[in-house]
C-alpha cells in the first residue's frame, strides 16, 4: 500500500493551479489498490476525493479535509474492436494510440487533458463526438454495495455532459473504461461539426484520414488555448468553464425576444442548445476580461484562467459569478459550471 502524506497542496495537481492542502494524500497504482484505499476510508468514515488529471476540477482554497486518492493505474488492452483502458491512463495518449492503430471513434477528442477515468463521468465531448458514442462498459467500484461492477452504456445514463456518475456523485469510482473503436479503413467518423469541416475543407458528413482529423482538432484546440502548454498562460484553465445551455422551446422563444436570431443548434424534443461563448461575449465579457488575478482566456471566452498562477480559487469563482450573473441579467439564461467544484460553490 502506498504511503499517505499529510498536507499536500492540491494546486499542482490541477490544470488551474488552484487548491489548498489535503489532510492526507496517497497514490493508487492499480485498480485493486484504488478499491482498497477507498473501501478502507469508507469503513472508517473518512471523506475521500478521487483525483484524476485535475483538468476538470476547482478545489477550494481550504483544500480537502479528508483523503485524496490520486489515480495512477495503467494498462491498455485490445480485444478486436474493443479497447479497455485503466482509469489512470492519459486520455490524449489513448486517442493518439487509437489513431495510430487505425481505430475510429475518438479522433475528434484529441488534445483534451485528463485521464481515461474522467471521460464517462462528464461524457466528454468535442467537435461532434462524445465518449458515449463509443463506450460499451465502465468497470466501477460501487461504494455503497462494496463491490466491483461492470456498468453497461445504458446503465451509465449518458446525456449532454452528464451521466449516472454526475447524477449520483460519490457512489462510483471508475476503474477502467471499454470503448468500441473499430478499424474502418483508417478513416474518421463522419465529420459532424461545422468548424472542423471548414478546417478540413470538407462537407459535413464526409470522412477523412484519422490522422488528419486528429491534427485538425489539435490545431483548433490550440488556437483556443485548450491544449495544455506550459508556455501558454491561457491553458491554465479547466477547459470550458460553462456548459452550453439547453433550452426548452418556451425558453428559446423568450431568448428570441431578447436576442433575435441568436445562434442555436436544434436538439431532440424541440429543445435548443445555445453557445455559452456567444452569450458571454454578448453580455459584455470579451476575451481577456480580467477580475483581479483571474481572467477570461484571451483566446476563448468559455475558459476562465489563472494566467500568472497568482489567483486564489475565490478569485476565479468571483469572476465566474460575475459572468454568470451578467449573462442571466441580459439574456435570462443561467450558465452552469462544467468543472466539478470541491469545497466551493457558485
Amino acid at each position: 500500500m502506498a504511503e499517505r502524506v499529510a498536507g499536500v497542496r492540491l494546486a499542482p495537481y490541477t490544470t488551474l493551479g488552484l487548491g489548498g492542502p489535503a489532510r492526507a494524500f496517497v497514490e493508487a497504482g492499480s485498480a485493486e489498490e484504488l478499491v482498497e484505499l477507498v473501501a478502507e476510508a469508507d469503513r472508517t468514515g473518512e471523506p475521500v476525493l478521487v483525483l484524476g488529471g485535475g483538468s476538470n476540477l476547482v478545489v477550494s482554497d481550504e483544500g480537502f479535509d479528508g483523503l485524496v486518492v490520486r489515480v495512477a493505474s495503467r494498462g491498455v488492452a485490445a480485444d478486436g474492436d474493443l479497447v479497455t483502458a485503466a482509469a489512470g491512463e492519459d486520455w490524449d495518449a489513448l486517442v493518439e494510440r487509437a489513431v495510430a492503430e487505425g481505430r475510429s471513434g475518438i479522433e475528434c477528442l484529441a488534445g483534451i487533458p485528463g485521464q481515461v477515468g474522467s471521460t464517462p463521468i462528464q461524457n466528454v465531448g468535442a467537435y461532434g463526438q462524445d465518449v458515449s458514442q463509443t463506450i460499451t462498459a465502465v468497470r466501477v467500484y460501487d461504494r455503497p454495495a462494496g463491490r466491483v461492477r461492470d456498468l453497461t452504456a445504458a446503465e451509465c445514463a449518458f446525456a449532454y455532459r452528464h451521466s449516472v456518475f454526475k447524477r449520483e456523485p460519490g457512489r462510483y469510482v471508475v476503474l477502467a473504461v471499454t470503448y468500441a473503436l473499430p478499424r474502418d479503413g483508417g478513416l474518421s467518423g463522419p465529420v459532424a461539426y461545422r468548424e472542423l469541416a471548414l478546417r478540413l475543407g470538407v462537407e459535413l458528413g464526409e470522412r477523412v484520414p484519422l490522422a488528419e482529423a486528429r491534427q485538425a482538432v489539435l490545431g483548433l484546440r490550440a488556437g483556443k488555448g485548450m491544449v495544455l502548454d506550459p508556455a501558454d498562460p491561457d491553458t491554465r484553465s479547466a477547459g470550458s468553464f460553462f456548459t452550453n445551455p439547453v433550452l426548452t422551446g418556451q425558453e428559446a422563444a423568450e431568448l428570441e425576444l431578447r436576442a433575435p436570431g441568436f445562434p442555436r443548434w436544434d436538439m431532440p424534443g424541440g429543445a435548443v442548445k445555445v453557445p455559452a461563448a456567444w452569450l458571454i461575449e454578448n453580455a459584455g465579457f470579451p476575451r481577456g476580461y480580467r477580475r483581479g488575478p483571474a481572467r477570461i482566456s484571451t483566446k476563448h471566452t468559455l475558459a476562465l484562467t489563472n494566467p500568472e498562477l497568482a489567483a486564489r480559487t475565490e478569485d476565479l469563482l468571483d469572476l465566474a459569478r460575475e459572468v454568470r450573473d451578467g449573462v442571466r441579467e441580459k439574456f435570462g439564461v443561467t450558465l452552469v459550471n462544467e468543472p466539478v467544484l470541491i469545497g466551493a460553490r457558485l
